[in-house]
């Protein structure tokens, strides 16, 4: 069985994040849509608001493509999680150069860490390259129009948030 992790901090979920796994599940027979627990950032989601919104937008996925996606929440390091779910990938968005420069560090300490894992990159739909959950939050803190960015309930909780 081929399984996915891909990983993130999705405050929100956006629909760049949306996009990826929609294409990531062609990949594997099961994905694992990694939460990380990350307290330095400081969400604005609780990681139990994040993961009710990834399941959400998942059990649509699930239907459309026939395939076990899963949410599980980590705080470790990103390779023990991936040991941890028994995932063979590690799957990562690409949107800029900003990105690659990033991840390819973090590939190769990954590959130190564990070289039987491996990662691939996906890189994100020309309408959903510009999409940063941290710009998303902006846009809407600052009272802007976030819909073309999210899914109809994430820009509903938003605007809770900011109203």
């Amino acid at each position: 069985m081929r399984i996915g992790l891909y990983p993130g901090t999705f405050d929100p979920i956006t629909l760049g994040h949306i996009d990826i796994i929609r294409r990531a599940a062609t990949l594997v027979d099961k994905l694992v849509i990694g939460v990380a627990i990350n307290r330095d950032k400081g969400p604005l989601f609780t990681l139990e608001e994040r993961v009710a919104l990834i399941e959400e937008v998942c059990a649509q996925l699930i239907k459309d493509t026939g395939v076990e996606i899963i949410v599980h929440p980590f705080e470790n390091l990103l390779i023990d999680c991936a040991r941890d779910v028994g995932a063979q990938m590690i799957i990562r968005g690409l949107r800029a150069v900003a990105d690659f420069e990033y991840e390819y560090q973090m590939v190769g300490m990954n590959r130190q860490l564990d070289d039987s894992i491996e990662t691939v990159f996906l890189m994100a739909e020309a309408q959903h390259q510009a999409i940063a959950s941290k710009l998303v939050k902006e846009i809407a803190r600052l009272g802007g129009d976030v819909s073309k960015f999210v899914t109809p309930r994430v820009n509903q909780e938003l605007l809770k948030r900011f109203s």
